[in-house]
């Protein structure tokens, strides 16, 4: 048995630097060969879930680098190695020793994101943050993840049908996008294939069948085209190669569902690709006009992306003709090196170069894009919102007055072209002129639009504008300058308050002030503050508020001073002998079937409003409200006891609660002051702070007030962007 491994360990090498020496320029096969063997033993004994042997699986990954993406040696190394550090004993020390750094360091940033495509859910945001930045360091990194990627839904077969369909749904959403953001036409049409097979079963299996049935026609059909037209354009003196360009299954599905068309509505079903050898982009544009002398071309499918290539690098002419019987046929004429650029993306600058550094600037305006997300996105739901905006989307071409062009999405308005040139030309943005005729706002702009932005040092972003803009970076920088000039308000009013309070002599809280100031349809302190700096309530009868209540004596009070919280003890007390900790408001909570019962929250896990929650009677007759998600309540046989209740937020509770944040990072100097100044400046109260260091690292727990589960993941994510922050949970999850 063993001879048979080895015999069938030593092929597999030999096939991997077979396609090395043809795929790759020059690399060094000795550090494949050591590679594979520590991908080996990394590897014995373990099998896929379709049983066969694991390391199969890497191998199938180097191979199809090599084929799809041939970069270099570095590159086919990490690929054997890619799950040793999360699967195996090896650590990122031994590959480093063995292979190096430069191997050591894309297997170690491939681990780190082997897991954060799970969820697309903004929870997930941070994960996708840092795949991101791993992008940034090394572009190998995601580019072997593609191939990783590719080799499972190649295998996809073997798994439950449940766990089939996310893999296919997060191929689909995420990784196809991506991958048609670096350029890689090849491997994005592949990955949508197979993503459609496992999403709509049905429905491929009928596109394919059709397809299939229709192939032999539509060849000959091309043939017939394929042989005039390239002899033509050799006897103009042209070295090239026409091809018949099938559209792949996916793309059929989208026209039919999108367009509401049936198969046999669908005409385009083929393609010519021209591709010529040649370095003279004048010569696609001869080739395009020899072309159309015979065959008539649709003026209104011209697609120039050579002038103008699209944000990914992608260059090529675009156009359809009238083919025989009337049919349209699409055309797309490219140079030998735009066809690579065009299959490979990113990649193929491998080809084209011995070595390529990490600064390289034509690596670097394909990782732009995933830099302005890192650094522009304010929080977890801002960075997730801005890449699914930048991942996949219609572009069209615009220009300043001078002649500058940008690109922006398709259903981009004068505000997007605006913040595009610079944050200040869109924050003080007050109207534009779009071929020298005035415009609105919110008029949707079209390629070849000539836009002048008018601006005025008055002007500030208006709220209204989010309604309209499409580009993330608007709709960031629109958000920051509003939040931003909120908090001016605040901080102002809240000055005007303290020094009125001043000569008072009095100490009032926040709760306090709500409590007053709730008759002129303040929520909370922090609109008080913001309507007071605007002079919409007037401070002075807030405050006479205060003297009037006085006056009504110790009783009243207590009664209205229901926020404080030794008020309120004495409140309950007094209502409910048993203790404040029996009986709640009963506005907060509704218990189905027991209207009448005290309840109270379960001090383990927390629950704040959001939360799903569940309750158990206890045999005090008191209703234990638990997040369902508690440790505590996990139990199957407790959780189908008579006990349970069923326990729902009354949606009118607008009552602070008591949650726990518990938050882990490196141990230094002033981090604890940041942590607290993010919570402070999120206008939430902190009830305690328990904190512990040890070997470089702190944990801090952190008991803050919030009004509800959305106000409380906002603050976790605000406290996550903190510099020297690992990771922030809640307690009693």
């Amino acid at each position: 048995m063993l001879a048979q491994i080895d015999k069938d360990q030593y092929e597999k090498l030999h096939e991997i630097l077979r396609l090395a020496r043809t795929q790759l320029k020059s690399f060094d096969e000795s550090l494949i060969q050591r590679a594979f063997f520590m991908c080996y033993r990394a590897h014995e004994g373990e099998k896929r879930a379709s049983g066969e042997p694991f390391f199969h699986h890497p191998v199938e990954v180097a191979k199809i680098m090599l084929a799809e993406l041939p970069l270099d040696g570095v590159s086919v190394a990490a690929a054997l190695l890619h799950d040793v550090i999360e699967d195996s004993e090896y650590t990122y020390d031994d590959l480093a020793a063995e292979l190096g750094v430069e191997v050591a360091d894309i297997v170690e940033g491939l681990t780190k994101i082997s897991g954060i495509m799970i969820n697309r859910e903004v929870t997930q945001a941070e994960g996708f943050r840092k795949m991101l930045l791993s992008m940034v360091k090394d572009i190998r990194v995601i580019l072997l993840k593609f191939c990783d990627r590719l080799h499972n839904m190649r295998t996809l077969d073997a798994l439950p049908e449940h766990k089939r369909l996310k893999i296919a749904l997060e191929t689909r959403d995420i990784y196809a996008p991506l991958a048609h953001r670096f350029g890689l036409g090849k491997m994005k049409v592949e990955l949508e294939n197979y993503a459609f097979k496992y999403i709509d079963p049905e429905m491929y299996e009928f596109i394919q069948q059709k397809v299939r049935l229709s192939r032999g026609e539509r060849i000959a059909y091309l043939e017939k085209m394929i042989v005039p037209i390239k002899s033509d354009l050799e006897k103009q003196g042209f070295k090239l190669e026409v091809q018949g360009r099938a559209k792949h299954l996916f793309s059929i599905y989208n026209k039919m569902r999108l367009k509401n068309k049936r198969f046999e509505d669908i005409h385009d079903l083929y393609g010519l690709r021209i591709v010529i050898d040649t370095d003279k982009l004048s010569d696609c544009f001869a080739a395009y006009g020899f072309i159309t002398q015979k065959y008539p071309p649709l003026p209104q499918h011209f697609k120039d992306y050579i002038s103008i290539p699209k944000h990914n690098g992608y260059q090529s002419l675009h156009s359809a003709i009238l083919g025989p019987k009337g049919r349209v046929i699409e055309v797309q004429i490219r140079t030998r090196r735009m066809h690579e650029f065009a299959e490979f993306g990113v990649a193929a600058h491998w080809r084209y170069k011995e070595k390529v550094s990490r600064d390289d600037a034509s690596i670097d305006t394909f990782l732009k894009w995933a830099r302005e997300l890192i650094n522009d996105a304010d929080s977890a739901a801002s960075f997730m919102e801005g890449f699914k905006l930048n991942l996949y989307h219609d572009e069209i071409y615009l220009f300043t007055p001078k002649g500058d062009m940008k690109t922006l999405p398709a259903g981009a308005t004068p505000i997007d072209f605006a913040y595009a040139i610079h944050t200040e030309i869109g924050n003080g943005c007050i109207g534009a002129k779009v071929n020298g005729r005035i415009v609105k706002l919110n008029s949707e702009l079209f390629s070849g639009d000539r836009v002048e932005i008018i601006t005025s040092k008055n002007q500030k972003p208006k709220a209204d504008w989010l309604k309209f803009v499409v580009t993330h970076r608007a709709r960031l920088k629109i958000r920051t300058s509003i939040n931003e000039e909120r908090r001016r308000q605040i901080e102002t009013g809240r000055g005007i308050w303290e020094k009125m309070l001043a000569g008072t002599k009095r100490l009032l809280s926040d709760n306090d002030i709500v409590r007053q100031a709730r008759k002129y349809g303040v929520k909370t302190p922090a609109d008080f503050f913001s309507a007071l700096a605007n002079q919409q309530i007037d401070g002075e009868k807030v405050l006479q508020g205060f003297v009037d209540e006085k006056k009504g004596g110790e009783e009243s009070s207590i009664e209205a001073r229901q926020g404080d919280g030794y008020d309120r003890f004495v409140k309950e007390a007094r209502k409910h002998p048993e203790g404040p900790d029996q009986q709640k408001s009963r506005d907060e909570v509704i218990i189905e079937g027991l209207p009448n019962i005290a309840y109270d929250y379960a001090k383990c896990c927390k629950p704040v409003p959001g939360d799903d929650i569940i309750g158990f009677v206890t045999k005090e007759g008191v209703v234990k409200i638990h997040r369902k998600n508690c440790v505590n309540v996990s139990n199957e046989s407790l959780l189908k006891s008579e006990r349970v209740v069923s326990v729902s937020w009354n949606r009118k509770v607008e009552t602070d609660f008591l949650a726990g944040i518990k938050v882990i990072g490196e141990d230094r100097i002033g981090i604890t002051n940041l942590i607290t100044t993010v919570i402070s400046k999120s206008d939430t109260n902190i009830r305690g702070i328990s904190l512990n260091a040890r070997d470089g690292m702190f944990t801090g727990t952190f008991m803050v007030y919030t009004r509800n589960i959305t106000r409380l993941q906002t603050l976790m994510d605000k406290i996550r962007r903190v510099a020297g922050v690992f990771s922030v949970e809640r307690i009693g999850s």
